[in-house]
């Protein structure tokens, strides 16, 4: 086998690729690609961002919340981790408040990229996770 240190360059290639195994439903190619991202890249909390939309993927939002709060410790900044936990909160009833504000924030960013991913993120809290005003405290739309 080769060394690895020769895919230093290949991280991103790597990181799409994984992207694209979640679109195919292909789970053990995307883990195996974004462990070989985390691997190339330790230096980078970027490198972990595909961890956590798996588990996202997943629905397992407890795995993704702590990814994307460990990625803002070390890159307070990072807009696409802060925008997919503000996501990642909003599935849940107790922090889907705490999810927009985090949406909202990161939408009020320059960043056309930021903008777009939280439109679509707002747009989907705001038509399926959020309570009606009829309907009592903590329950969801169920329309969809």
């Amino acid at each position: 086998m080769s060394d690895w240190k020769s895919y230093q360059n290949d991280w991103l290639l790597l990181l799409e690729a994984g992207f694209i195994a979640i679109d195919q439903m292909d789970e053990t190619s995307a883990s195996e690609l974004f462990k070989a991202v985390e691997t190339l890249r330790a230096d980078k909390p970027v490198s972990r961002i595909g961890s956590g939309f798996l588990y996202l993927h997943k629905l397992d939002v407890n795995n993704a919340c702590k990814v994307f709060k460990k990625i803002l410790k070390e890159d307070p900044q990072n807009d696409v981790a802060k925008a997919m936990l503000g996501l990642a909160l909003s599935l849940e009833p107790d922090t889907l408040e705490q999810g927009e504000h985090l949406l909202q924030e990161v939408h009020q960013r320059k960043s056309p990229f930021a903008k777009s991913l939280t439109d679509t993120a707002i747009s989907f809290v705001g038509k399926f996770l959020k309570p009606t005003p009829s309907s009592t405290k903590g329950q969801r739309k169920t329309t969809l």
